[in-house]
């Protein structure tokens, strides 16, 4: 008999419950709780993936819980729609709002996006209380068509099965979606934005798509309430339902179980304090400062962080034992490029900060399965060059050309996609996901399968995540972090991370590695095994472009090098020329008139490493 999954186990507890406990209630007030959790849960599981996956603030979905309430009560009352169809149209509705809302919307953040999205909620309330026709103003719709199974009229009890249907329903699908790709971008999107694009992931279209998804259960929400109660106005979706919905996920927290343990005691306390109105709102807000400050893995944290304590789990597979038959990562390398050949031309950059002017003109040819260098003192530009390089910053003037396409002004997530992967001089990992799941966000470019399949977990879905997860092993392997996968990335040692951060960019299979200072910050072994580790993928075909002020490291990895100096190209040359060059010599160490014969590496050093380049 197949061993089943704690998932699958409390999923089975929980579908039972879900038929005997309304089977076995008369009470009708009861069953009306049991309805309400599961509404609200619907509702929050959507606003889970905006607000507790993808990070972004939302205090106005009662708006778009509104659009589907009325969507459903026109569509039956007005047109005569059959109500299955009606509650479908409702979701499609909601849906189309929050992508109206979501472009405008999502191009601001933190608190002017909750300002935005309380702005639509209040614009709604007045639209539907002022406008008589064909709201019904204040006196909302009447005669709301529930939906029902032939003749057969639900009553309250009916009414629970199929909320807490479609609330296992909705769960199952959000699920499936949030432990693939798709939950791997909104954790990175919320994470590290700019990390984010430069593993190729569409940073906007990812928030405007929790942002959809968040629209849909609200909508789905608003519909049920609207058929079951068999009427609709605008006492229903007030501001307080978008606090609700927003302390439901909040309190929950942001995980798959979230929503559900926050609906199910949030609606319990709604109930037993409904005859008290002004400790009720007293208390959501409170409760909403304790979730934000106090407790901000929510309910759902705290339960894991205590399980954990008490009956500590280890992975469910051996690292060690999981990479052990795997063969050797390998790149996907163009083999269309022959090695030097012209892979970019960057002509005549020019970037300016007010009057500071980091890269000043500057022409750079990097030649494909080479190593470049690109050094200089600190300040000298080399940071900003590789921001433009990778789509991060669009330069003033000059062009890029890479693999024979003009990327001057392409966004970030396409470079990548296009075959630029970077690592970044200040650690950008995505620390709270686990080292598997930051390499697994690298290949997010390289996954085909779209939205449906992997929301309704398909064959194809599945197939692709087993190979991605394969493939993203074999990476830490070749890195020699396999048996750190399940650890989570912001607790490894730093050199490590170092190490994962590389591993992550690899995994976007780049034609061209941008490095930005790897060695900072390392030890003397850390930095020896970090340029055994370059020269390894060198090896490989893929061209890397180094900045690095660890001369040894340069000399040791480097077929070629460019200096910066004032954001000017001053020389450029074999390593060996350019540690001999005069004005490379000057640039390091200033003009003296005694200074003779070549500079030892040492010497040509940054005097500080870990300062931050322009």
């Amino acid at each position: 008999m197949p061993k089943l999954s704690p998932h699958t186990l409390c999923m089975l507890a929980a579908g039972i419950l879900a038929v005997l406990v309304p089977w076995s209630l008369e009470n009708d007030f009861y069953l009306k709780i049991i309805f309400s959790a599961g509404m609200y849960y619907i509702a929050a599981s959507g606003l889970n993936v905006l607000v507790g996956w993808s990070g972004q603030k939302s205090l106005g979905h009662a708006g778009l819980f509104a659009v589907g309430a009325y969507t459903a009560a026109l569509l039956t009352t007005r047109l005569a729609w059959n109500p299955w169809l009606a509650m479908a149209a409702a979701c499609v509705m909601a849906g189309l709002f929050g992508i109206v809302i979501a472009l405008p919307a999502l191009r601001v953040k933190g608190p002017s996006l909750a300002m935005v999205t309380i702005g639509f909620g209040i614009v709604v309330e007045k639209v539907v209380t002022e406008w008589q026709e064909p709201f019904g103003g204040q006196q909302g719709i009447y005669g709301v068509v529930p939906p029902s199974l032939g003749d057969h009229a639900f009553a309250n009890r009916e009414w629970a099965w199929l909320v807490l249907a479609l609330a296992f329903a909705t769960h199952l699908a959000m699920r499936t979606l949030l432990s693939g790709k798709f939950g791997r971008a909104f954790l990175a999107v919320q994470a590290a934005e700019v990390a984010a694009e430069s593993v190729g992931v569409n940073v906007y279209r990812m928030k405007v798509l929790a942002f959809v998804i968040s629209a849909v259960t609200c909508g789905l929400a608003g519909a049920l309430v609207a058929q079951q109660n068999q009427y609709i106005n605008s006492d229903f979706i007030s501001f307080n339902l978008s606090i609700f919905l927003l302390l439901t996920v909040l309190f929950g927290g942001p995980s798959i179980y979230g929503p559900a343990l926050g609906a199910i005691v949030l609606t319990l306390m709604d109930a037993f304090l409904a005859r008290w109105p002004g400790l009720q709102h007293f208390t959501y807000g409170a409760l909403l400062l304790f979730a934000l400050y106090a407790m901000p893995q929510g309910l759902a944290g705290a339960l894991a962080s205590a399980a954990h304590r008490f009956w500590p789990t280890r992975s469910a597979t051996s690292p060690s034992s999981a990479s052990s038959n795997q063969a050797e990562w390998a790149p996907r390398v163009s083999s269309a490029t022959s090695k030097g050949t012209v892979l970019l031309q960057a002509s005549a950059l020019y970037k300016a900060y007010g009057g500071v002017v980091p890269t000043n003109k500057v022409d750079i040819q990097l030649h494909s399965g080479h190593v470049h260098a690109l050094i200089g003192p600190n300040g000298a530009g080399k940071t900003t060059l590789l921001n433009m390089l990778s789509g991060i910053v669009p330069p003033d003037s000059g062009s890029i050309v890479f693999a024979g396409q003009d990327i001057t002004r392409a966004r970030a997530n396409l470079v990548c996609t296009l075959g630029i992967g970077r690592t970044f001089q200040n650690l950008k990992l995505f620390a709270h996901m686990s080292a598997l799941d930051n390499v697994l966000v690298g290949l997010h470019p390289h996954l085909r399968v779209g939205f449906w399949p992997s929301l309704l977990g398909l064959p194809s879905a599945r197939r692709e995540e087993a190979n991605a997860r394969r493939e993203a092993q074999a990476l830490l392997d070749f890195v020699h972090l396999g048996e750190r996968s399940h650890d989570e990335a912001g607790s490894l040692p730093y050199g490590l991370q170092r190490r994962l951060e590389l591993a992550r960019a690899l995994a976007t299979h780049p034609k061209l590695l941008l490095l930005d200072e790897p060695a900072a910050g390392l030890n003397p072994q850390e930095t020896t095994e970090l340029t055994e580790l370059i020269a390894r993928i060198g090896q490989k075909g893929i061209t890397v472009l180094l900045i690095e002020h660890h001369m040894d490291l340069v000399m040791a990895v480097s077929d070629h090098v460019v200096v910066l100096d004032y954001g000017l190209k001053i020389a450029e040359g074999s390593p060996t020329a350019m540690q001999r060059d005069p004005r490379v010599i000057k640039a390091y160490l200033g003009e003296d008139d005694e200074i003779q014969g070549e500079v030892s590496s040492t010497s040509m050093k940054a005097t500080s490493p870990e300062a931050k380049s322009c």
